[in-house]
């Protein structure tokens, strides 16, 4: 069974940090991609990042480069991954539940039909 499950969301004001983290298991690629997206308020679901398995690649929306980082902690086994999100300076408008996604590489990343794995999301305020 596929499970993604995220924690470390929170309150946080302005210019503040946090550390969310997402345990992958039960994928059987031997390489896959895992990511960020998040969603706000009335507005669409949105690509923060993402990372490939095989060789680290890094990939991030304009909105967070320079503030987010994205990495990965691979098992020997490849069955249970991490995928970390470390937001920095953090803004209102960075606001939403942020969700941990996996897929296939290849593909759309900024696309969230491209995401076929979800996680039940965490949310995030950063209060102005």
């Amino acid at each position: 069974q596929i499970q993604l499950e995220e924690s470390g969301g929170g309150l946080v004001q302005e210019g503040g940090s946090l550390r969310l983290s997402c345990l992958v298991s039960g994928l059987t690629l031997r390489d896959y991609a895992m990511g960020w997206f998040r969603q706000a308020p009335g507005k669409e679901r949105e690509w923060v990042a993402s990372i490939h398995t095989r060789d680290s690649d890094t990939y991030y929306a304009d909105s967070v480069k320079g503030r987010f980082t994205i990495s990965q902690t691979i098992s020997p086994d490849r069955v249970k991954n991490t995928v970390y999100l470390q937001m920095n300076n953090l803004r209102h408008e960075d606001t939403g539940m942020y969700y941990c996604v996996a897929k296939s590489p290849g593909g759309r990343l900024f696309d969230a039909a491209d995401w076929p794995y979800w996680g039940q999301g965490t949310q995030v305020t950063v209060s102005s």
